[in-house]
């Protein structure tokens, strides 16, 4: 018999918060239960809803269930999570997340919601050294390659970042042993992964031939090797989990230059000759980048600047290329020499280089009674080896911080690139978007 998950995390979360009043009001603070009198040991909820109503241009030749249709106006789930994470003892952490992603009118019904991260860590040496292993986000590469998506400046993170997006991990995290800590002001993060089987990815299918167009190889696959380091020259970063603030709105002053990578051998594989199963050529995939992050208060009034810029340098082998459509509206396409494919989907990652910046202001507090707006505008541009054309996909918005990250509603405006299967671009398809955060913190 299948049991539906979502009962059974809600009987949990219910049962821990039945638990709650057996230690004393004293011992509940913050949404968390406190394991000594101190504090430092301790049982913690958070939660996260990011609801979506979005009217877009879809590319030509969307389909809905073999219906036409050029433009629509829906509504979807981006984000449900649950946190569950205590420090056990003085050494020893958990930190376990549930949730959905992307759940639309067009999904299956009651089977998005999923494990995220669940994995324990040791302190081996306070601040300095610490290990743990499970299913977590502790990835490699850049800064926002594992972004707090409750404190993103915008409307989304910069998903292009996760480099093998539900190719070979679960929306970024992946089994893994890793390690973690800080050396003085150098923040360091290094992962060991064993990389998910790519016949259970949207990616794979079955019946597709091997050609000579580079592609995941669907041999068992080697490990992979993460890491990224950075170096705090003004305040000091927490890392407890591997998820990093997008924005503190004010509350820190943050200044930090940062470098990774991604290395997997053999990783992807494509024909030297056509139609020739014998001229199997492997490639390791290979990434690099560097990032800067900048965010601080600005004057006495509660205003703040925020600041972000990463080149990103991909290698999936030759002429690789991989479309991504956010919570895609459409699921079928009649446009054969289209590349994008259905609904809002674009050419987001590919073999070449990456340039992505972003930019925002937040307004001093109290600007509109007892809430502020933060103004925003982010740009990724690729020159990815097997298009014609740079690709050039822009966000430009605004948030309305009702109560800084726990309550905002943001308006945003996103453009995306058209190409043909040539790799020219033709055309460009905009969407506008309004999401309402609540995050329980």
């Amino acid at each position: 018999m299948k049991l539906n998950r979502f009962p059974l995390t809600a009987l949990l979360l219910v049962s821990l918060g039945l638990s709650f009043p057996c230690f004393g009001q004293a011992y509940w603070k913050n949404h968390q239960v406190n394991l000594n009198e101190t504090g430092t040991h301790y049982i913690k909820v958070n939660a996260l809803f990011q609801g979506w109503i979005r009217n877009l241009e879809y590319n030509p030749g969307s389909t809905v269930f073999g219906y036409p249709k050029a433009a629509g106006t829906d509504i979807g789930i981006r984000r449900y999570r649950i946190v569950l994470f205590s420090q056990v003892s003085d050494r020893v952490f958990f930190y376990s997340q549930l949730g959905e992603n992307n759940y639309n009118n067009i999904n299956d019904r009651k089977q998005g919601f999923f494990v995220h991260d669940a994995y324990g860590e040791y302190e081996v040496d306070k601040k300095r050294l610490s290990m743990g292993a499970g299913l977590s986000g502790w990835s490699g590469l850049s800064r926002f390659s594992a972004a707090s998506v409750t404190t993103i400046m915008g409307l989304d993170s910069p998903i292009f970042l996760q480099s093998t997006n539900d190719v070979n991990d679960q929306f970024l995290r992946k089994l893994s042993f890793y390690i973690k800590g800080k050396l003085g002001r150098l923040d360091y993060r290094m992962e060991w992964a064993q990389p998910m089987a790519i016949q259970k990815s949207s990616v794979f299918n079955a019946a597709a031939p091997l050609t000579t167009v580079t592609s995941f190889s669907a041999e068992p696959p080697k490990v992979q090797w993460n890491g990224y380091f950075q170096y705090q020259f003004l305040d000091e970063e927490s890392n407890l989990t591997p998820y990093t603030t997008g924005t503190y709105l004010g509350s820190k002053k943050v200044f930090n230059i940062g470098a990774g990578f991604i290395y997997q051998k053999e990783a992807l594989w494509q024909l030297a000759v056509a139609d020739d199963p014998s001229s199997v050529r492997r490639f390791p995939m290979k990434h690099w980048a560097v990032d800067v992050y900048y965010d601080r208060p600005v004057g006495s009034k509660g205003a703040a600047l925020h600041g972000y810029a990463t080149w990103v340098s991909y290698d999936f082998g030759a002429d690789y290329l991989r479309n991504s459509a956010i919570m895609n509206p459409a699921n079928g396409t009649t446009q054969t020499d289209l590349l994008n494919g259905s609904g809002n989907g674009f050419p987001m990652y590919g073999t070449g280089t990456i340039l992505y910046a972003q930019l925002g202001y937040k307004f001093p507090e109290h600007m509109l009674g007892n809430t502020t707006i933060m103004p925003y505008a982010a740009v990724q541009q690729a020159h990815y080896d097997r298009l014609q054309d740079p690709m050039v996909f822009y966000d430009v918005g605004m948030n309305w911080l009702l109560s800084g990250h726990q309550s905002k509603l943001t308006l945003a405006y996103q453009n995306r690139p058209l190409f043909n299967t040539h790799g020219d671009l033709i055309d460009r398809k905009g969407a506008w978007i309004a999401q309402y955060q609540i995050f329980l913190n």
